[in-house]
């Protein structure tokens, strides 16, 4: 397996380009399947995730053509004629759910297998498949894998979702946008990612109204037509870079970045001294007055402190001044990073869901080993302000998420590189 090597040497300086967003682009793909004409995805970020769907769709029967060196895909699904998601692909991704609702309103049935993706924390399919039922779908769980039908075809409901899921309100979103009738969601989930969603399904012809509101409205229609959408620019990518400059010092611009995406976040950054001013072309990230400060963070729903951002905010903590308390109330392990970064010479406490960090002078480098996604990247964070070299393990995660790294931070100024694993 790749490592990355990162040796700590002192501030960054330079410019970053922020990619369009993985979770995103992973929403707006299976809506190829709701088409029988193309659907064209601009800005897309070039990630082992994105490659993944990809895969799935194409087995499903749906055409990809990537071009640009992969910015741009082109998919048409109108020889999308499969409605079983295999458990080879599934297994790999946990948005490979995302299939589901498009397959039960193109086809009328879906064998979708149970998702992977990361392992922090259960991330159920419950409530996907009670709003699809009131949607009329039949589902039952055999052998790891969800049998729907829908015998009568997808009518609109009123479906009030138990907890804000991101995944069911874009899964619902795709799934009533061909049926029969109105949908009202309500306690929907008010990402930036469900808005550019629903602006792609609105460009292909649905009727949804209150897309980053708690309450959609979702009017069905009898068919989509294709469209070229630009995937939006990944908001967790830039809150991690905003914080490259607070562990390691200096001054990066983040192009293309938004700071309308990023709720909460950025109250939190202004708090610990973190100083960010927007430009004609992205956002200027640099400290204040050298060590930030402690800040507690709790972790909610958008436009709440994202919970993927949880574990980049703990590698700055770790050399803030004072005691920061980090609370994660979305999945409950989601800390598997806190013992890489003990091992890194931080103090951290961690008990349930809440995880005490007192702020030391320096971290130090030492061999880790990443668990997940998000955790992969703040080893590398904590590594860019710490003293000797750090060698982070399994990084296979970070590049589900996280488009050329190395050479992002290189370019600012990093030392950093990649060495080749032998399979």
């Amino acid at each position: 397996m790749d490592k990355i090597v990162v040796r700590g040497n002192g501030p960054l300086n330079g410019r970053i380009e922020i990619s369009g967003a993985k979770n995103a682009c992973l929403a707006l793909m299976p809506a190829a399947l709701l088409s029988e004409e193309p659907l064209t995805l601009t800005n897309a970020p070039r990630l082992s995730d994105i490659r993944t769907m990809t895969t799935l769709l194409q087995s499903l029967g749906v055409e990809v053509a990537a071009m640009q060196a992969g910015k741009v895909l082109s998919m048409s699904g109108h020889s999308a004629d499969n409605h079983v998601a295999d458990y080879d692909i599934v297994r790999k991704m946990r948005a490979s759910n995302l299939v589901l609702g498009p397959l039960l309103a193109r086809h009328g049935q879906a064998v979708v297998s149970l998702p992977g993706g990361c392992a922090i924390g259960a991330r159920p399919m419950d409530i996907h498949i009670t709003a699809l039922e009131q949607l009329g779908a039949e589902i039952e769980l055999r052998d790891g894998y969800l049998h729907a039908t829908a015998p009568g075809g997808l009518k609109g409901a009123v479906i009030d979702f138990r907890f804000a899921s991101v995944g069911a309100t874009e899964n619902l979103l795709m799934a009533a946008s061909l049926a029969k009738g109105t949908t009202l969601l309500k306690n929907a989930a008010r990402e930036p990612e469900i808005v550019d969603l629903a602006d792609c399904l609105i460009k292909m012809g649905a009727r949804i109204e209150g897309a980053g509101t708690d309450t959609i409205t979702i009017e069905g229609v009898d068919r989509l037509r294709g469209a070229t959408h630009p995937v939006v620019a990944d908001r967790i990518e830039t809150g991690t870079y905003m914080l490259a400059p607070a562990i390691a010092g200096g001054e990066v611009e983040l192009v293309g970045a938004r700071l309308d995406l990023l709720g909460a976040f950025t109250e939190k950054l202004d708090a610990c001294g973190i100083e960010v001013t927007q430009t004609n072309t992205g956002l200027v990230v640099k400290r204040r007055n050298g060590r930030v400060d402690a800040v507690n963070v709790v972790t909610e729903v958008f436009p709440g402190f994202p919970t993927d951002l949880q574990a980049q905010m703990m590698a700055v903590m770790c050399t803030a001044k004072g005691t920061s308390v980090l609370e994660e109330r979305i999945f409950e392990n989601r800390f598997m990073h806190a013992p890489e970064l003990v091992r890194m010479g931080a103090q951290i406490e961690v008990h349930g869901g809440v995880a005490t960090v007192t702020g030391v002078d320096k971290l130090r480098g030492a061999p880790v080993m990443a668990t997940d996604l998000r955790a992969s990247v703040s080893l590398i964070l904590a590594a860019l302000g710490a003293e000797g070299e750090t060698v982070v393990n399994r990084v296979y995660h970070l590049d589900r998420g996280y488009e050329r790294v190395e050479e992002k931070l290189g370019a600012c100024g990093a030392d950093i590189e990649r060495i080749q694993g032998d399979d």
